[in-house]
């Protein structure tokens, strides 16, 4: 790979490419009040909608990582099909979401292409930023967040329109994310190796590397509170808030995760990834240790806790893909990426089930500080990296 200098036009890409593209990966959650009105579903759907993603983005990840295709392909060229199918499946749930299975097909396929926009999204900027990796990430995986947390702010504005309205929006932003990247960035060299192949004893270095090993079990605890947190924003929102108000809400505390991945990697640059992923990693499993006091406090110190949780619930994740991608095997770093995501997501679904269930019999106060022991098992893990000045 060429040391040159990037572009300057290639972060602003990217970034843009990245919000629109994963526009669509919460647009059922954003509408979800009036899918239950129109169509009688039970509330734990959410919960099984949102898992219908996760469980397709394990398997593009698995996929993509097997046949190794951020590796031996134009990693452009994935980003813009997978975009632009993403976007037709998001069309499609829309025009068939008075049939659960079938928005079930769609919401599974648009999991499955999602999986060639967020990890893609980081190989390409893995093969740009080789050095300051962890802050791009910070730039990248906050695209990330605004993106998914997009849908609730179009349901803000629409509040009076109907629907269907918001996905239509986010399937035309995933499109047009796609060919913006494929238009604007131009192909990178591929490392040395690259496109060889999957190399299974590199993906081995996720349980033999001891570096390796440690990021990639602090991103487990970390998938274990995330996803689940986002879908369960708007039900603690709902104990105060409803209609565009809430949408809003959801959007500000989804969003807030851009925050802390932004500041997070301006602050790598100083005291290394590790840290900053160790650090907001703790706060954000305090968040959930103090939710049952938290949940009954007056409005403004409810809504900073969860402006809070939601800046370090996330702000965390460009520093473990940077502390991943940094000590994988250099030929190998998109097929480990993505592996790594896939089995994160795998924890995800679990987690999303688990606690949605739990939510229809038991008190969110009871439910919530369960979150916060991915958190505390992720810091543990975590331990062998803190000492290294600085790391991506």
């Amino acid at each position: 790979m060429t040391d040159a200098p990037a572009p300057r036009r290639v972060l602003p890409v990217l970034v843009l490419a990245q919000l629109a593209g994963t526009s669509p990966w919460f647009a059922v959650n954003a509408v979800m009040p009036e899918l239950q009105r129109d169509y009688g579903w039970a509330a734990a759907d959410v919960g099984t909608l949102t898992s219908a993603v996760q469980f397709g983005f394990i398997a593009g990840t698995l996929l993509f990582a097997l046949l190794a295709v951020a590796d031996r392909f134009s990693a452009r060229r994935v980003f813009l099909l997978c975009a632009l199918a993403g976007a037709g499946c998001t069309l499609a749930g829309a025009w068939s979401a008075g049939a659960f299975q079938q928005l079930l097909l769609w919401r599974t396929l648009t999991g499955f292409f999602l999986a060639g926009i967020y990890p893609v999204g980081m190989k390409i900027a893995s093969q740009w930023f080789p050095r300051g990796l962890g802050s791009a990430l910070g730039w990248l995986i906050g695209a990330l967040i605004l993106g998914s947390a997009s849908a609730h702010a179009v349901r803000g504005l629409g509040a009076a329109l109907p629907w269907p309205v918001v996905f239509y929006s986010v399937g035309a932003a995933a499109a047009l994310g796609g060919l913006l990247l494929y238009a604007a960035l131009p192909e990178r060299p591929r490392a040395a190796g690259a496109g060889a192949g999957l190399q299974w004893r590199a993906l081995g270095s996720i349980w033999t590397d001891r570096k390796v090993r440690a990021s990639v079990f602090g991103y487990f605890g970390h998938m274990w509170e995330l996803y689940t947190m986002w879908v369960l924003v708007p039900m603690i929102l709902a104990t105060r808030l409803q209609g565009a108000a809430l949408s809003w809400a959801a959007f500000a505390v989804l969003g807030a995760g851009a925050i802390g991945c932004i500041a997070g990697g301006a602050w790598a640059r100083r005291v290394g990834s590790a840290r900053v992923a160790a650090w907001q990693l703790g706060c954000s499993g305090l968040c959930c240790a103090v939710a049952p006091w938290l949940l009954q406090a007056p409005d403004l110190l409810f809504g900073l806790w969860l402006l809070l949780w939601g800046i370090t619930v996330a702000g965390d994740s460009p520093q473990f893909s940077a502390l991943t991608a940094v000590n994988a095997p250099p030929q190998a770093v998109g097929s480990v990426l993505t592996l790594v995501n896939s089995i994160g997501f795998g924890i995800s679904i679990l987690s999303i089930q688990l606690f949605v269930t739990l939510a229809q019999h038991h008190d969110l106060a009871a439910l919530l500080p369960w979150l916060g022991l991915g958190p505390l098992l992720g810091v543990w893990w975590l331990r062998p990296l803190w000492r290294p000045r600085a790391v991506g």
